[in-house]
């Protein structure tokens, strides 16, 4: 296995942890909430805060050493068009999900003092879930148009 096929190779595993979880999580935390059961919500944000900890953050540390490291092997410049583009979104995708975070945290406090007290969600968690249902749209569009120019890697966009 050559240097450039594992950089590859781990580039794209990070690509597909970052949708896959992403994917995963939004489902889970939305099949939850609809339940209306609280507790199972608590114990879905839980595991939903746990596995964005685990592997997206994992793997969005991962993607811009490797990105680098497969531009630089490849002798391509940073300044080319899909790759400017590549870093813009990777920057909007993380200015939405770094709240999503901290909304997941929030709501699985919400959710555990609410199962605590027998107590119904109160409105901050439903004002919560919304907003985090928001932010998933241009976060996670954001990592599929970035998927997008891996692949097709376009010279220009004109």
């Amino acid at each position: 296995m050559t240097y450039f096929f594992f950089l590859k190779f781990i580039h794209i595993i990070g690509a597909t942890v970052i949708l896959g979880t992403g994917a995963g999580i939004a489902f889970f935390m939305l099949m939850a909430h609809l339940s209306r059961d609280v507790a199972f919500i608590a114990r879905t944000a839980s595991l939903a805060v746990l596995a964005d900890f685990i592997f997206t953050a994992t793997a969005v540390v991962a993607q811009p050493v490797t990105g680098y490291l497969l531009v630089r092997e490849m002798g391509m410049s940073l300044a080319e068009a899909w790759i400017v583009a590549s870093l813009a979104l990777y920057a909007v995708a993380g200015i939405f999900w770094l709240p999503v975070v901290w909304m997941q945290i929030k709501m699985r406090a919400i959710a555990t003092a609410a199962v605590s007290a027998g107590a119904p969600l109160p409105a901050t968690y439903h004002r919560l879930f919304r907003l985090w249902f928001a932010f998933g749209f241009p976060g996670f569009g954001s990592v599929l148009l970035i998927v997008w120019l891996m692949i097709a890697k376009p010279m220009s966009f004109s």
